[in-house]
């Protein structure tokens, strides 16, 4: 066994956070969207800006108008099996089931009937997230909102399959408005040391993954199926002993191809947790809140500059040094996270054990040379070309002009080779595969093209 420093070098939460985090449970684990448990209370307001309004504003994200057609009678959801609705619902929503990852770790509302023979199930598109437990009648989500973030539903499906989404708040943000969530309405990707029972070690401390994590920190609590050679990570295995005396053994989680040895996998629509769709769910996760903040900052900004133009009588427009910089904070982070600028390279090629990754590659747009930012490379990195399919989302093209526009122009700089600097290097020092993605973009983004022909 590989004995385990009770501290580990890098967590991303401290443990002595992770213990206060875990005494309460609220909402969602979704994608870890793991929800974490629930003691923490959220510490930002930005969502309740004049600008924002995140409680009183209605919704219009995916569920929202899923409701509205079931409510109608325009769609009607049939059960199958002992998931209930949850196939018709994923089926209405257009969330593949090769998409389904699977966390076995106690850290979600539900966790009392989560373990390692009873995960939860996940599953998402661009925009929305499904959460199902086995034994549960609840149905969990979160979709995300182009002017509000990601807004948090529960439903108890009845013996009918009727579904009633209610939205939830401030039982959901004191754990998804947090630093974890870079301090917006967000999902949140947690990896935790797990025992047998699915209790989290949280004395062994904790990570919050996205793209940039290192592999051997990622996936604590989470099943993970498919081939990654030499790479190790925290999925699939267990820590064993306690709080001064922990083992943990990334070795027999590594390169399983079948769960069958863990739980009874014929009672979920799928057998897999594959590891191509835990590593786009990372990603997604963290660009979405980096979206969401940029359109809050730049929003509240952009207000903040019209009330001081009255109170200074300052032109209309007026644009302060203190507005910019705020715009440039949010951005670049942005910026940076759309490139890949800081993900690792694979140590091993990645095989993945579904067809997410063929169902994943099928959407969005392709331009007519059959390339696409949604080709994966999975071999030295996650995508063939190093800019996120999310620059297509609602989410970014309703970013504020001043977001966006920031955003364009930076991408122009970097993808052109006018800034190699250093978050960019590994990018900019491959003109083969910046040529491409310009490629794309001008020819899938009619926007992006009409700013690289006349950048201001």
């Amino acid at each position: 066994m590989v004995v385990m420093d009770t501290k580990p070098v890098g967590a991303r939460v401290s443990s002595w956070t992770t213990v206060i985090i875990s005494l309460v449970s609220t909402l969602l684990l979704i994608v870890s969207i793991v929800l974490p448990s629930a003691a923490v209370h959220s510490d930002n307001e930005d969502s309740e800006d004049e600008a924002i309004r995140y409680r009183q504003s209605t919704p219009t994200d995916a569920i929202t108008t899923l409701q509205k057609q079931i409510d109608e009678g325009k769609v009607r959801l049939s059960p199958s099996g002992r998931q209930g609705v949850l196939q018709s619902l994923l089926s209405q929503l257009h969330i593949p089931i090769e998409s389904q990852i699977l966390v076995f770790s106690k850290t979600s509302f539900q966790r009392e009937l989560i373990s390692p023979t009873n995960p939860r199930a996940l599953y998402f598109n661009d925009n929305t997230y499904i959460g199902w437990v086995q034994g549960s009648s609840v149905i969990e989500a979160a979709a995300m909102d182009p002017k509000l973030g990601m807004v948090f539903y529960t439903a108890d499906q009845d013996k009918s399959g009727k579904l009633t989404f209610k939205r939830g708040t401030d039982e959901c943000l004191q754990c998804h408005e947090t630093a974890m969530s870079n301090k917006v309405p967000g999902n949140i990707f947690r990896s935790v040391y797990t025992h047998l029972d699915g209790q989290p070690e949280y004395s062994a401390g904790t990570y919050l993954t996205d793209e940039t994590s290192p592999m051997e920190e990622r996936w604590g609590g989470w099943y993970v199926t498919g081939k990654h050679g030499g790479i190790r990570h925290m999925g699939n295995s267990l820590v064993h002993g306690g709080r001064d005396n922990i083992t943990f053994d990334r070795n027999v989680g590594a390169n399983i191809s079948s769960l069958a040895r863990y739980f009874e996998t014929s009672h979920y629509l799928a057998p897999t947790s594959d590891i191509a769709s835990l590593m786009v769910a990372e990603h997604q996760t963290h660009i979405q809140n980096l979206l969401v903040r940029a359109n809050y900052q730049t929003r509240i900004a952009e207000r903040y500059d019209e009330a001081l133009n009255k109170d200074l009588n300052r032109p209309a427009g007026y644009h302060s040094d203190s507005m910019r910089s705020r715009i440039v904070s949010v951005c670049e982070p942005l910026v940076r996270s759309l490139l890949f600028a800081e993900e690792p390279a694979l140590q091993s090629p990645i095989s993945p054990s579904n067809w997410f990754a063929r169902k994943f590659e099928q959407e969005g747009p392709m331009m007519s040379r059959g390339r696409s930012l949604r080709q994966l490379d999975l071999k030295t990195r996650l995508m063939k070309y190093r800019c996120s399919y999310m620059i297509y989302s609602e989410a970014f093209r309703t970013l504020p002009d001043r977001a966006r526009n920031y955003v364009y122009s930076r991408l122009v700089e970097i993808l052109t080779g006018k800034d190699s600097s250093k978050p960019f290097e590994s990018i900019t020092a491959s003109p083969e595969e910046r040529s491409a993605i310009l490629e794309i973009l001008t020819d899938t983004l009619p926007e992006f093209a009409s700013k690289l022909a006349s950048p201001q």
